[in-house]
């Protein structure tokens, strides 16, 4: 009996033990430099909202934040990176609708998008913009149109990879027309952005964050917002339907994820900083003028964008297979 009642002692006082070192980890969390993995090449759309977080999270944090672009594979490699990291909250991934709903129904992926990984916060989204290069023989959507019809044979139209929002935008566009031309696939929007703006191709869609500034410097054309209202920041864009293309709408969001396992009290503390900086008037203005939307401070918690996930895999995951999108 005494011997029973020192083992039921030894295991409360290791049980406290352990307990207290997991608490005493959570509370002195951050203890050294966060990293986030972009999984795409440095200057695209997935590149912009990371690094504006990243230069709030070290003040709220108290440590470095380093913001890490792991590209290839339609961002599939940044992302089982983040899957094999230690899940102590110390390596995150800043993912969106192509990462974490489309890759999964065009990529044999080594892990699972929804079991793999912990929802930290679903971060502001951004509208597509169509746009050209600014030599095109177009005035408006409905003349680029009637350019696409007659040239299919010799139109390029970028995306920033394989199943990206740029690619189904681009199918989508396809589509609605019904016409066909090459689609050239880059590691990322970047990239494709540079050789918009140099004229190796035609067309491309992406975030309004990264079109707009070029836009009104002249360097490209913009001919519709694909969204179901116009921009606030950019009220002379007509959106697709104004312009004559009904049901052409593409819209980004964007999140953070942890490796599945990170403790809650971490993940907490992670979605406790964003949400607070997401909250700083000059902070949202400054996203608001990047032509970002914010949304509601309870779609913001963990659970919400593991809802929104699982419902966006169940809508489009059917629609992505029937087009027989596959991985290049």
């Amino acid at each position: 009996m005494i011997c029973n009642r020192a083992m039921v002692s030894i295991t409360l006082t290791l049980g406290f033990g352990f307990w207290a070192a997991g608490a005493a980890t959570a509370q002195i969390y951050p203890s050294h430099p966060i990293t986030i993995v972009v999984p795409f090449a440095p200057g695209g759309a997935t590149d912009v909202l990371p690094r504006i977080l990243a230069e709030r999270l070290r003040a709220t944090l108290g440590q470095s934040v380093i913001v890490e672009n792991v590209s290839g594979a339609g961002g599939t490699i940044g992302l089982g990176r983040v899957a094999r990291a230690a899940p102590d909250g110390y390596t995150l991934v800043s993912g969106n609708w192509s990462t974490f709903v489309s890759n999964g129904a065009i990529y044999t992926l080594p892990y699972d998008l929804v079991k793999d990984f912990e929802p930290v916060v679903l971060l502001p989204s951004n509208s597509h913009l169509l746009a050209a290069r600014k030599s095109v023989a177009a005035g408006n959507l409905s003349e680029l149109v009637a350019w696409l019809k007659a040239n299919q044979g010799e139109v390029s139209m970028a995306t920033a990879g394989v199943g990206t929002g740029s690619h189904f935008a681009a199918v989508l566009l396809q589509s609605l027309t019904g016409t066909t031309f090459p689609l050239v696939h880059y590691r990322g929007g970047g990239p494709a952005l540079q050789d918009l703006l140099s004229g190796q191709v035609d067309l491309m869609t992406n975030q309004a964050a990264v079109f707009l500034p070029y836009v009104r410097s002249g360097s490209i054309k913009a001919f519709a917002v694909l969204a179901k209202d116009r921009l606030v920041q950019a009220p002379e864009i007509p959106t697709a339907e104004e312009a004559g293309l009904p049901g052409f709408q593409v819209s980004v969001w964007n999140g953070f994820w942890a490796p599945k396992g990170t403790p809650k009290e971490v993940v907490s503390k992670l979605n406790a900083a964003v949400v607070s900086i997401l909250a700083e008037p000059e902070l949202r203005q400054r996203l608001i003028d990047l032509t970002y939307e914010i949304q509601p401070r309870e779609q913001q918690a963990p659970e919400a964008l593991g809802a929104l996930q699982r419902a966006e895999i169940e809508k489009w995951w059917p629609i992505i297979k029937a087009a027989n999108v596959k991985a290049e």
